[in-house]
Parts: structure tokens; C-alpha cells; sequence
């Protein structure tokens, strides 16, 4: 147990230092945000930017910080419930915060015609096409779960100070991903139907409740932590991943027709730059 608390104290040394930094990232995002606003009404002063997906994305990165900075920031490296607190707002809270507030359509808005072309044929290359697949996203974010968990990694992250910033980063990617493969209003190529996306949906539930189970029961589980701990980590894992997916279901009925216009016009963006011929006529 001593072994087990030095491990600990080690790891909320190295907390400490990331909170400024993180604070800054955070600050630095909000403004990028904004200043992404104010240029896209200058752009289309008759089209504005909705004020509450503004919000959303201020909320998404409150909900960022209420997890990275103190009190919940440092427990998270030394009480395994402040961990999981901290992975459901990183990873299932934040995202759909984030990706309601459309980012990749409030850029295409932003920018010039020709840069918008250039994002908008990444949006449409293979690896973008395949990582926004919710298959995809359903493996790399639950699957990653199940790794972590009822694996050694967890506890070779929390043995090492930059593994459990590893684990911060892959918790807000994935879950991120998982927001915009199922709900997001932003532009996704490969993005099934509504039935379809509600099944990927309904298979990530499922997943989450069976490992919280698992881990409550202590079945396959390897996690260097006392058991009262891990069964309130668990507890907290089943409750708060229900009520953020059911919260991600509303959201995907929500803006399911919103995200049909916004493939719309991020194709007239991209073509607003195609190369006129001589007769004025433009061509591809």
C-alpha cells in the first residue's frame, strides 16, 4: 500500500506543473473561437453564427476545466473516483459540447475560399472519411476503454507523469469523435443515417454498462487501486455514461436536419473557388 501511495504522490507531482499550461490552452481555444465568429459575420454579416452554439463551445471548455484544474485535476492522479469523474467530463461530457458548436463549419465560414477548398478536401480524403465512420470512432473511444481498463496500461499511464495527460488527450479525441461520427452539425462524408448512428449509439451503451459492471464486480479487472474505490469509479462510470449518451441521443435527433444544410453549404464553399474558364463559365 505504501508503494501504491508514493506511485500516487509521484503522479500529483507531476499534475501540478500542466495546470498553467492547460489553463492557457483552454483560454487560447475560447478566443480562437470567438475571433472565428467575429470573422465569419464580417464574411456574411445576413448569415451571423447562431449565439448558442458560441455557447456550447465556452460550455464544452468549462466542462474541460472543471476536469484538468484543481480540485478535480490533482485527485484524478491519486483517487480512482476522481479519475473517472474527470474521464466523463473529458470524454463524454466536453465532446458533444465542442462538436454541437459545429468548429469545421464556423472555419469554412471563416476563411478565404481557396484555404476553405483546402480543408473542405481534407474533410473528403480517405483518413478523414475513415476515422469519421462511427464504427471507427465506437472502436477507437469504448474499445480504448476496455484496453485500458482490464489491461496493466492503466496503471503503467498512472506510474508515469505524462500518462495520465496521454490518457486525458485520447479520452477527448475519441470521445470528440464519437460526438461528430453521431450528432455533430459539422460536415462527415461517411456519416450513415439516423437508424444507423442511433445502433452505434445504443452498442456504446451497452459496452459502457458491461464494463462498469465488470469493474464493480472486480471481474478481469486490473486496476492498482483500493476496491471501494474501484467499485464508486464503476458506479460513476455506469450513471454518468447513461446519462451522457442518453443526452448525445437527444442531441443526434435534435440536429440530425441541421447537418443536411450544412453539407450543402460547406459544398458551396468549396465550389466558390473553382477556376472560371474563358466564357466565364466555371469549371469542375
Amino acid at each position: 500500500m505504501d508503494g501504491m501511495q508514493r506511485m500516487h504522490h509521484d503522479s500529483t507531482g507531476g499534475a501540478l506543473p500542466g495546470l498553467v499550461p492547460t489553463g492557457l490552452i483552454l483560454l487560447a481555444a475560447a478566443v480562437g473561437y470567438l475571433l472565428a465568429v467575429r470573422r465569419a459575420r464580417r464574411r456574411n454579416p445576413a448569415r451571423g453564427w447562431p449565439a448558442w452554439r458560441s455557447a456550447s463551445f465556452l460550455t464544452g471548455l468549462l466542462l474541460l476545466a472543471a476536469a484538468s484544474l484543481p480540485p478535480l485535476g490533482p485527485a484524478a492522479h491519486t483517487d480512482f473516483r476522481g479519475h473517472m469523474a474527470q474521464h466523463m467530463l473529458v470524454g463524454m461530457y466536453a465532446p458533444p459540447a465542442l462538436v454541437l458548436a459545429a468548429p469545421l463549419t464556423l472555419l469554412l465560414r471563416s476563411l478565404q475560399p481557396a484555404r476553405a477548398r483546402q480543408v473542405t478536401a481534407v474533410l473528403h480524403s480517405r483518413p478523414a472519411r475513415v476515422l469519421g465512420h462511427p464504427a471507427v470512432a465506437l472502436v477507437l473511444s469504448t474499445g480504448g476503454l476496455g484496453l485500458l481498463y482490464f489491461t496493466p496500461l492503466y496503471n503503467t499511464a498512472m506510474d508515469h507523469p505524462a500518462g495520465h495527460w496521454l490518457m486525458s488527450a485520447h479520452f477527448l479525441a475519441s470521445g470528440c469523435l464519437f460526438a461528430h461520427a453521431i450528432a455533430g452539425p459539422d460536415p462527415a462524408p461517411t456519416r450513415p443515417g439516423v437508424p444507423a448512428r442511433l445502433v452505434y449509439l445504443g452498442i456504446a451503451v451497452a459496452a459502457h454498462a458491461l464494463m462498469a459492471q465488470a469493474m464493480y464486480g472486480g471481474f478481469f479487472v486490473d486496476i492498482h487501486a483500493p476496491i471501494s474505490e474501484v467499485r464508486q469509479g464503476a458506479e460513476i462510470m455506469y450513471y454518468g455514461g447513461d446519462i451522457a449518451e442518453l443526452l448525445l441521443a437527444a442531441a443526434l435527433v435534435a440536429t440530425w436536419r441541421p447537418e443536411r444544410r450544412t453539407r450543402a453549404a460547406c459544398r458551396t464553399i468549396a465550389a466558390a473557388d473553382l477556376p472560371r474558364s474563358a466564357n466565364g463559365v466555371r469549371q469542375g
